[in-house]
């Protein structure tokens, strides 16, 4: 699993015209699932992600995490995070996996987030969608779940 962790004072994600989530200070996590992904790759990345030390702290030190900061996620399913693009002009999405196993380890990996008491908006599995955020620093990682 490949993830952006962009950190966020605000952000939300539109379908169609509507709203289908919206968080206040937090993460803003594009995911992507490549076919090789198991159940503990989305373990190992949404202890990770929890417990990602990128807030500061009163010494204006990156010291806190999501966890101790009470943040939110807006968590938003993204396959071109696996698109090659070595070759040619146009990605080539072979990496990506197919939708029906990805669409369980995203729904998977964001119940992990859930468990930990993080309340996690999303979009809508495989539908085009408009994502706005006001990120935050600017901070953004990319985390793997494969070294």
């Amino acid at each position: 699993m490949r993830v952006v962790v962009q950190r966020s004072k605000a952000a939300s994600v539109t379908v169609g015209g509507e709203v289908t989530g919206q968080i206040s200070k937090g993460f803003v996590l594009l995911v992507g699932v490549t076919h090789a992904d198991k159940e503990e790759d989305a373990v190992y990345l949404a202890d990770k992600i929890a417990n990602l030390r990128i807030f500061e702290d009163e010494n204006e030190k990156m010291n806190l995490s999501l966890l101790d900061v009470g943040g939110e996620i807006l968590s938003v399913s993204q396959f071109t995070l696996y698109g090659d693009c070595r070759k040619g002009r146009r990605p080539n999405f072979m990496d990506a996996a197919r939708p029906d196993q990805a669409v369980q380890l995203y729904d998977f990996f964001n119940s992990l987030l859930r468990e930990k008491g993080i309340r996690v908006e999303t979009g809508i599995f495989g539908a085009m969608m408009d994502v706005e955020l006001i990120n935050d620093g600017p901070v953004t990682l990319i985390l793997e779940s494969k070294a």
